[in-house]
């Protein structure tokens, strides 16, 4: 029987733009295609664990506002439960501003806005969600207190909490003692050690270095080159070769096909290689939920 996953996190209109390459300060240039969808890391990971076919709750905060609408209509059309999308009454929904140039990498700007008033006082009004979860998904876009206040309500209440740790912020002990699963990039792997990754043996030392601060288990996502488990012994799984068209997004739809796997009772191994190869589609689409596969597009 598949378990209960929760996402709690952002929830953006990404705004994004086509660029030959990315402008040096005080350069203007020339952009291409102009689009607006969905986005956010939060809801990217919550559209993405609906759409293979896990069993979703999201709490979000959007503002009241025009953009708020559109995002609960897609939640909805999603098959996402919307009862835990929250509204700021004063602040603006949040928007992210993208450009995407010729080798499909990104640059990307956020505007919280109301993701930044998610707050304790809200998780606990949002309490029914956590007590029917039993894997909890975060990111970095809603406050650092909001997550710490989760982790240790999780803890508390015997659930799995994994977490992303993007954008990157400082993470106390406190924090990384109560993760089931942390999924830090190459750079955040590097910013939480302070160890340069420069060969297996650093990688294997960056991963040890997390482990020991309590994670029960580290997966290092190497883009190209696939990810890296840990948790006491180490493997490599590679990444799916692919042409990319746009990466954005690509690390919220590992995360969301991860948890899915491990809901479904699949080992972290098996897990890996399912979030490999939903990531792997969606950098050949543009767009971050636009991307998203769904569950009949993935070989299994």
């Amino acid at each position: 029987m598949k378990k209960n996953i929760l996402v709690i996190g952002s929830s953006n209109m990404d705004m994004v733009v086509k660029v030959p390459h990315f402008p040096q300060p005080g350069e203007t240039i020339m952009g291409g295609n102009f689009f607006m969808n969905q986005g956010g890391k939060g809801a990217n990971q919550a559209v993405t664990v609906s759409r293979l076919d896990g069993n979703i709750d999201f709490i979000c905060k959007t503002g009241n506002d025009s953009i708020s609408k559109q995002m609960i209509d897609l939640f909805a059309a999603e098959g996402i439960n919307t009862n835990w999308i929250l509204k700021d009454k004063e602040l603006p929904s949040g928007v992210a501003i993208i450009m995407v140039d010729k080798n499909a990498e990104n640059n990307i700007v956020v505007a919280a806005g109301a993701n930044g008033n998610l707050s304790c006082q809200d998780i606990d009004n949002s309490m029914e969600a956590i007590d029917n979860s039993d894997y909890i998904l975060m990111q970095l876009e809603i406050p650092i207190e909001t997550v710490e206040y989760v982790i240790k309500i999780a803890s508390e209440k015997g659930k799995k909490v994994i977490l992303n740790p993007a954008p990157m912020a400082k993470l106390s002990d406190n924090i990384l003692k109560n993760i089931y699963l942390l999924t830090p990039n190459q750079v955040e792997a590097e910013t939480l050690t302070g160890i340069k990754i420069e060969s297996e043996n650093s990688l294997t030392k960056v991963a040890d270095a997390i482990y020991g601060k309590g994670v029960e288990n580290v997966v290092i996502t190497l883009g190209a080159e696939g990810a890296f488990i840990y948790n006491g012994t180490s493997e490599k799984v590679p990444a799916i070769k692919t042409t990319p068209v746009d990466t954005t997004g690509a690390g919220d739809v590992f995360n969301g096909a991860l948890t899915v796997a491990l809901a479904e009772g699949k080992d972290l191994h098996e897990a890996v290689r399912f979030a490999n190869k939903a990531s792997a589609i969606s950098i050949t689409r543009d767009g971050a939920i636009l991307s998203i596969p769904q569950r009949n597009e993935i070989a299994e």
